[in-house]
């Protein structure tokens, strides 16, 4: 069925667009499905729980952090891990700095926009993504690499409000490129898009969109995973 669900998806993927398989709480049986049908990226949210899967999966695989990240979980990932989409804090990005540097790399990341409604999601505003940028810390810095920005909509049937928290979002790609990152083509990624709301934002420009229940199908909220 994996197999299947990943043919599916990815004939609807808009050209340019990259599919991240979101595999939290999945065994590795089902992450190594889908690699076999393909899937090279992947998506996690616990550290401990992509140290984990990374360990014993192949050695190709494209990991991406696309949860809350704690600033003492970073050490389990900063080896490896390709790309952090939750940067929510200047804090939060030097210390993946200072963990990419024990490890001489340079982690991509993506800077959270708080976009929804819910005050429950994480992200920055716009005034605290331009303080993070015009810091004298984030220009120290050599081992993180900004390459654009990420959002949650609103978990809502209303798709009009969807479409405008998408669009705010590729706004501020787009104000942040020409005020910041001019010249820079690597500053271009969005990461927008869940199982529910994907073709929203694939319509508003999304280069990234997150799936999971589609492909691995509902997760398993009575799964304990080992990170706390």
């Amino acid at each position: 069925m994996i197999k299947e669900n990943l043919a599916k998806v990815r004939s609807t993927l808009a050209d340019g667009v990259r599919l991240v398989a979101v595999s939290k709480t999945k065994p590795v049986e089902m992450l190594q499905e889908a690699y076999d049908a393909g899937q090279r990226l992947f998506g996690e949210n616990k550290a401990l729980e992509m140290r984990d899967k990374h360990a014993v999966l192949p050695e190709d695989i494209e990991w991406h952090f696309i949860g809350h990240l704690q600033t003492n979980k970073i050490k389990y990932i900063a080896a490896y891990v390709r790309m952090i989409h939750s940067i929510d804090s200047l804090n939060l990005l030097e210390a993946v700095d200072k963990e990419a540097r024990k490890h001489d790399r340079v982690i991509d990341c993506l800077l959270q926009f708080h976009i929804a409604t819910e005050e429950t999601k994480f992200g920055l505003n716009m005034d605290e993504a331009r303080a993070l940028l015009e810091s004298p810390e984030y220009a120290a810095m050599e081992h993180v690499r900004i390459v654009g920005v990420m959002g949650m909509a609103t978990n809502t049937t209303d798709r009009e409000l969807v479409r405008r928290e998408f669009r705010t979002l590729r706004e501020y790609r787009d104000q942040l490129a020409e005020k910041y990152f001019k010249g820079h083509e690597e500053f271009r990624e969005i990461s927008m898009g869940m199982s529910h709301d994907y073709d929203i934002a694939m319509e508003e420009g999304s280069t990234m969109v997150r799936i999971g229940s589609t492909i691995f199908g509902a997760r398993d909220y009575g799964v304990k995973v080992n990170d706390d």
